[in-house]
């Protein structure tokens, strides 16, 4: 089964300033959001296999077009993250189907290694509600200046039978990081933590 898209919107958050400073470059975070029909919407079904597979396509459609809005090389992705939201006859189960066992694979593809587990969230929601993705270093799990999220929100969507499904790529880590720890430069991205 392949999704049914009623439509996709991507855009690119850019910081020039942060508390007074100019950021050079500016840090960059890139979203691709797909509103896909939930085919198991208003009943319940043991096999959620269908979405699995549908999560694995919008892990190269919506992590390629990330990567692609930030004008940047698979390889020079920095952090990613996910999330999903379900419209009032879905369940939180169908947004975990979509998110959790497949779709990393085509988005680690699309983001060149990608070593650390992608951040992810689910909730339940409506037209217009607030979606929070997660983002964390693609390779090292303990980079905490790219500990961040992205919101996102779009007016029409989920409708009661639609997931809302979201993927964030950035190319940098948050605005004047100062909180230590394991930097990009130094990651090594073995393991996923370091």
């Amino acid at each position: 089964m392949s999704a049914d898209i009623r439509k996709i919107a991507v855009w690119v958050e850019e910081t020039h300033q942060e508390a007074g400073r100019t950021i050079s470059p500016a840090t960059r975070k890139a979203v691709a959001v797909a509103v896909i029909a939930n085919p198991f919407a208003g009943k319940y079904v043991e096999d959620l296999s269908p979405l699995m597979e549908i999560g694995a396509e919008l892990g190269e459609t919506l992590g390629k077009r990330c990567v692609e809005a930030l004008g940047i090389t698979a390889e020079r992705a920095q952090s990613y993250g996910k999330a999903a939201m379900v419209g009032e006859n879905g369940e939180l189960e169908h947004a975990a189907a979509l998110l959790h066992p497949k779709m990393g694979a085509p988005l680690r593809k699309e983001v060149e290694k990608g070593a650390a587990l992608v951040p992810s969230s689910k909730k339940m929601g409506g037209p217009g509600q607030d979606l929070d993705v997660p983002l964390g270093h693609k390779d090292a799990a303990y980079v905490r200046s790219h500990f961040d999220g992205v919101e996102v929100r779009l007016n029409d969507a989920p409708r009661a039978n639609e997931i809302l499904v979201a993927i964030a790529v950035t190319d940098s880590g948050r605005p004047l990081p100062r909180v230590g720890g394991l930097t990009h430069t130094d990651a090594e991205g073995k393991d996923g933590l370091r």
